[in-house]
């Protein structure tokens, strides 16, 4: 096992850090087991973090922190089953790339791929889907160290109860070793980019939902417009972005001059709102056909702060209005776009897409900018109407809440009392969303 000296830890947006006792890097199963074991003789607290990308403080620990740089690598690739079983520190774009040397896919991934598995799938990380959903929903079998070191291997037949939480488990439960994801053969995607208004992505919502696999845009603030894009199938032939036409719209835009636009609207908040007329203009139609994760995947550099509401989809768009007339009206100056996704209803626990077709409903804030008013004026309007906050993502809500919202709230509760009854995976944020 690697490790045990202790330093500051930061997460990637850096809003949030936490000094644990020590950090250790453990190989393998075994030796996690181990790593909580002797946790628990130390009378310390454990939690695995991954690489970060979490807004919340769901990993931060002043107890044991286990870092997942040697958990990785691909454990098996069943062609049968049609599965892959990974490490859990594994990195989404490392599984994305042996599989597609393997001439397999996932069905459905978010839009970054920095993420390991294990953190990824434990926050229940989404892109966008008609009919598929988060990437914990695609998991078949997981592997768990609990609070006295045993080794649960949980599928819908193995310790299903397990299953049916810690797809999700927010850390709560144990410590996630290895997964096992749903895969299929590879496929091609053909990705349509285009403007539009925001009174017509408004308005023809529906059809545009209804009429695509995987359907999103994104809202510029202070602006009329909007960008979409549209993944489908297709039958071929592979027709990937330009190299130097990608590299405008995906670096020089989306990444080089947003940033400074970013930092610019950071100094100057008066000048935002030109900013973003501009910048809603900036980004023209294209059309490209590739493998799935260089289609749903693009790199993001600006940092960030984020929160994220899920709402059942029939209210996304009048939800939608009220974010746009709260921006008109209240003097804020907002400069990233606010991202709307969708999926599926799922039988995951504490998925936020748990028993109702969902929409999700992102707004963001440029690293160093003060995002308080803005995220609880944006939160109000998402209680209102029974959102559910993404659980990596900036929130206030609590345990009291979470009962109101999660109607199996109180099934994840009475596993983790029996999983955990001393609490060994605790910290200030399960304190808060799970109650004790």
């Amino acid at each position: 096992m690697s490790g045990a000296s202790s330093s500051t830890w930061r997460n990637w947006a850096g809003n949030v850090t936490a000094r644990p006792v020590r950090e250790v890097s453990p190989a393998s199963a075994a030796e996690v087991a181990a790593v909580v074991r002797r946790a628990a003789g130390d009378g310390l607290k454990v939690k695995a973090v991954g690489t970060g990308h979490s807004f919340t403080t769901t990993a931060a620990t002043d107890g044991v922190l286990i870092r997942p740089d040697l958990l990785t690598g691909i454990r098996e690739i069943d062609r049968t089953a049609m599965t892959v079983t990974v490490e859990a520190g594994t990195p989404l774009k490392r599984l994305n790339a042996v599989l597609a040397r393997e001439g397999l896919s996932l069905t459905n991934m978010g839009d970054i791929m920095e993420q390991t598995v294990a953190g990824a799938t434990a926050t229940g990380t989404h892109g966008t889907g008609r009919d598929s959903a988060s990437i914990a929903a695609q998991i078949t079998a997981l592997e768990l160290v609990t609070a006295d070191g045993s080794l649960l291997t949980c599928s819908a037949k193995e310790n299903p109860e397990v299953f049916a939480a810690a797809r999700i488990g927010l850390g709560a439960l144990g410590i996630v070793t290895a997964i096992t994801f749903a895969v299929e053969p590879e496929f091609l995607l053909t990705a349509r980019e285009e403007p539009m208004t925001f009174d017509r992505v408004t308005g023809e919502f529906d059809e545009l939902f209804a009429e695509n696999e995987h359907f999103e845009f994104y809202w510029f603030p202070h602006t009329g417009n909007c960008n979409t894009k549209r993944n489908n199938r297709s039958a071929g032939p592979a027709a990937p972005a330009g190299r130097v036409s990608g590299w405008v719209e995906d670096e020089l835009l989306s990444n080089g001059v947003f940033q400074v636009a970013c930092s610019l609207g950071r100094a100057v908040p008066a000048t935002i709102p030109a900013i973003a007329r501009i910048s809603s203009r900036a980004l023209s139609a294209r059309t490209y056909t590739d493998i799935p994760y260089k289609v749903f995947t693009s790199p993001r550099r600006v940092r960030f702060v984020e929160m994220e509401y899920a709402l059942a989809r029939e209210d996304v768009v009048d939800v939608l209005r009220e974010v746009r007339m709260l921006v008109d009206r209240s003097g804020l100056r907002v400069s990233f776009p606010v991202e709307v996704r969708t999926a599926p209803a799922d039988d995951i626990a504490l998925s936020t897409a748990s028993g109702r077709d969902t929409a999700y409903i992102a707004v963001h804030m440029y690293k160093g900018t003060p995002y308080q008013a803005y995220f609880t004026a944006v939160e109000r309007i998402m209680t209102a109407h029974g959102g559910r906050p993404h659980w990596g993502k900036v929130h206030t809500r609590d345990a009291e809440y979470f009962a109101e919202a999660y109607p199996r709230f109180g099934e994840f509760t009475a596993l983790r009392d029996r999983l955990d009854p001393e609490r060994r995976f605790a910290n200030a944020y399960l304190r808060r969303v799970l109650g004790d």
